[in-house]
């Protein structure tokens, strides 16, 4: 099933419990916080505070991206503040299998992001705990960006390996999605397709969503047929 997730990294936020609710009532499925740490990432966004002060704008699951060094640190500190799902960064765990422990054990779904040069094999062994998988289509750091062609085969890839474990792992992807290059990622087996300004920095941001959403299940149900 195809899922929009807008990334309020492209969002005014001096006014983000206004823009998580506007984005609910456009029809949004969930909603995509991006916290960077200047480390891992070279930029800086919010923290658990800033997610706290948001979560009561909206009932959509907060699917929080955590582009921070050895998040397992905070792990409770981002579940306390409202996270639904927590995604981390293979190369930024020590110790990846204990940091999707630790966010089960805080109640919520776990998920692992790879960045662009990383293959996706070093998640297969994974798949099996994990509650989803982000592959980022961009150099994760900064909105805006043109997606990465070449991280596209990663999907099919990664797809062809769910199916024959026989998993219903969905697979979110993050970075550069546009209603003109959807259809060609949904096509590959994603299912979660990360927005930033292509629903945020769009006059009608209803419609914007409801443009991704028809692309990508016009490609999902030529991918079945």
């Amino acid at each position: 099933m195809i899922k929009i997730s807008p990334s309020v990294l492209s969002a005014d936020l001096a006014n983000l419990y206004s823009e998580c609710a506007a984005i609910d009532a456009a029809g949004a499925d969930l909603i995509h916080l991006d916290v960077m740490d200047g480390a891992f990432v070279p930029n800086l966004t919010f923290g658990a505070p800033v997610i706290k002060w948001a979560r009561p704008s909206t009932k959509l699951p907060f699917d929080v991206h955590l582009m921070i060094e050895e998040p397992i640190r905070y792990v409770e500190d981002f579940v306390k503040a409202g996270a639904d799902i927590l995604t981390v960064h293979s190369e930024a765990c020590a110790n990846l299998s204990a940091t999707i422990d630790k966010i089960h054990a805080c109640g919520i779904k776990a998920g692992v992001s790879i960045k662009p040069n990383t293959p996706v094999d070093v998640l297969f062994s994974l798949l099996d705990k994990i509650d989803m998988v982000l592959i980022m289509t961009v150099e994760p750091g900064f909105g805006g960006q043109g997606l990465i062609e070449e991280t596209l085969p990663k999907i099919t890839e990664l797809k062809r390996e769910i199916t024959r474990r026989g998993l219903t792992l969905p697979i979110e992807v993050d970075g550069g999605i546009k209603a003109e290059n959807i259809g060609r990622v949904a096509a590959c087996g994603a299912d979660i397709f990360v927005a930033g300004s292509s629903v945020f920095g769009k006059p009608d941001r209803a419609a914007a969503i409801t443009a991704l959403r028809q692309a990508a299940e016009q490609a999902e149900k030529g991918l079945a047929d």
